[in-house]
């Protein structure tokens, strides 16, 4: 097995061979979903950057927000973050991902307030980091790391939590 502290460092996993255990694949599916938000915005942007569209991918944005990727925050910090802590011990990394949890929502609600193409932009693009650490470090490793028993029982609570919203 692979110990890795530092799921930062980048040598925890890579993309090329990674399957996700049945444990985190409703998050991932919510990852997915607001990986095709942020394409679609940002294309979108790139060929209408009229504020009637900025208004209209605002909207989107914060109504998947306020559909599914709040629940996921919800998932993380109450389920997962709490369950990698009790098996592993302290763990690096998730301190951080709490604060891009809370920037992120700051930045829906400006959104909210008022809908701007480069605030848009820039959640799409914090957005897109955050998850893109979360699957290729941070479940990359615990996957590894974590028993059988313990990701069979926060894949349990992940999957009676975890909203699922079809694009």
């Amino acid at each position: 097995m692979r110990i890795c502290s530092n799921f930062f460092a980048g040598r925890c996993g890579t993309s090329r061979n990674m399957l996700r255990d049945r444990a985190l694949v409703p998050l991932s599916q919510q990852h997915h979903n607001s990986l095709a938000l942020c394409v679609l915005t940002e294309r979108s942007l790139l060929a209408d950057a009229s504020p009637e569209n900025v208004a209209r991918l605002s909207t989107r944005a914060v109504d998947r927000f306020d559909l599914e990727i709040a629940n996921h925050f919800v998932v993380e910090e109450e389920v997962v973050f709490p369950a990698i802590e009790e098996a592993l011990g302290e763990y690096p990394g998730l301190a951080e991902l709490i604060g891009e949890h809370r920037q992120l929502e700051k930045m829906v609600d400006q959104l909210r307030a008022a809908p701007d193409a480069d605030a848009l932009k820039q959640f799409s693009d914090l957005l897109r980091r955050h998850i893109r650490r979360e699957e290729n470090e941070l479940f990359e490793d615990i996957q590894q790391r974590l028993p059988r028993k313990t990701l069979d029982a926060l894949g349990a609570k992940i999957d009676t939590m975890a909203v699922r919203i079809p694009l």
